[in-house]
């Protein structure tokens, strides 16, 4: 074991507000990158959790995330077909509604304004997710069912059994979803047939986006080649993983977002600078006879500043491994409100680099401290 590290392990209370500081620098970042792909796996877990192996966009559409309109005309439907490998294609449609309540006495009704998205319940059904419930699934069957995330219910103001309107026509609140929330509108989910028995749905012609289902789920990337190539600009196909990386994207890319990220970023550097590197002063201050020490038995200024160096990496990997668990403190408690959060790899390698660097940096502004330590001190 080296000395830096024996140090750190013996002395770590000395050293804790610094790991703390790294934490909350890396925590600072991780968080906001968690929520923000939380909203987008959000919005998309119908399709993330269905039965599609690849699904059909315009051609210039680059995501499903404020991308512009999202309507295909009808006839591309059977095209895809055309494709052997192809065994189903179904139109994922949506629409928006006005919502009212209807509140229990004593209590106002709820107007909003709520995204509408289609399911089709038949049993194994490419648009039917993969968990639902078959209680969710046999509901859906009933003429004006809903179902919508148990987070949306207290947004609503309704509850399971409950009546409400949408756009004027009464709907039945007959089943709960988990893990289908919408941050920013709460999203009812219902049948196609009652889709368009509330007059919602396709129109002019246009479909939604487009579920394909293959017959060997390994050739998908091939079949996605092969359709692109017949397309002749009148769609673009693309795969389920591919399109959420797209997504994803989408939203980090966002101006306002990206602001905040990148704010975020310097915010925990400069944080995580200042407090690392003034905790580890603090602890060479500390432990400055022990420095004067070695450097009485010969060590020399060089040696001691790789001491010191190390030690200050040591803390950065502590630092990490805080992050880490404060990371997954915050994803559990997010999770247990109902709130879904993602860490794409690029952000936390992005987080690690930066708490390295900080760690680095931090143990570079310590070393002047060294200078203290003079032999001629331990006769004092």
């Amino acid at each position: 074991m080296s000395l830096a590290l024996a140090t750190l392990l013996y002395e770590w209370k000395r050293y804790s507000a610094a790991m703390v500081a790294l934490a909350f620098s890396g925590l600072l970042v991780l968080a906001q990158v968690g929520m923000f792909t939380g909203i987008v796996q959000g919005a998309t877990a119908s399709i993330d959790r269905s039965r599609a192996d690849l699904m059909i966009l315009p051609p210039k559409n680059e995501s499903l995330m404020n991308s512009g309109p999202s309507g295909l005309p009808g006839r591309i439907q059977p095209l895809i077909y055309l494709n052997p490998q192809v065994v189903e294609v179904e139109s994922l449609d949506g629409d928006g509604a006005r919502w009212v309540n209807t509140p229990e006495p004593g209590k106002k009704a709820v107007t909003t304004y709520v995204n509408i998205s289609d399911v089709d319940p038949r049993p194994g059904a490419v648009t039917l997710p993969t968990d639902y419930p078959e209680a969710i699934r046999l509901a859906l069957l009933e003429p004006y069912a809903i179902v919508i995330d148990k987070t949306a219910l207290a947004r609503l103001g309704t509850h399971l059994g409950a009546t409400a309107t949408l756009s004027g026509k009464t709907v039945h609140l007959r089943g709960i979803l988990e893990n289908y929330p919408n941050i920013d509108q709460p999203t009812v989910y219902m049948s196609r047939d009652t889709l368009r028995l509330l007059g919602m749905g396709a129109k002019n012609g246009k479909t939604g986006p487009l579920m394909v289902r293959i017959r060997d789920p390994q050739q998908v990337q091939a079949v996605v080649d092969q359709l692109n190539a017949n397309s002749h600009g009148l769609y673009r196909a693309w795969t389920r993983e591919a399109l959420g990386k797209a997504n994803q994207n989408a939203i980090m890319g966002e101006q306002i977002i990206g602001i905040f990220l990148g704010f975020s970023l310097f915010l925990g550097l400069l944080i995580g600078i200042g407090i690392t590197s003034q905790t580890l002063r603090g602890a060479i201050l500390a432990s400055i006879k022990e420095f004067a020490s070695l450097r009485a038995l010969g060590v020399s200024m060089g040696s001691l500043s790789k001491i010191v160096l190390e030690l200050s990496l040591w803390v950065g990997v502590a630092g990490l491994i805080a992050t880490a668990v404060f990371t997954y403190a915050v994803y559990l408690l997010a999770l247990s409100l109902g709130m879904p959060m993602g860490f794409p790899l690029p952000w936390v390698l992005t987080v690690a680099i930066l708490l390295a660097v900080i760690s680095i940096l931090s143990g570079v502004l310590s070393l002047g401290v060294l200078k203290k330590s003079q032999p001629a001190d331990l006769l004092r």
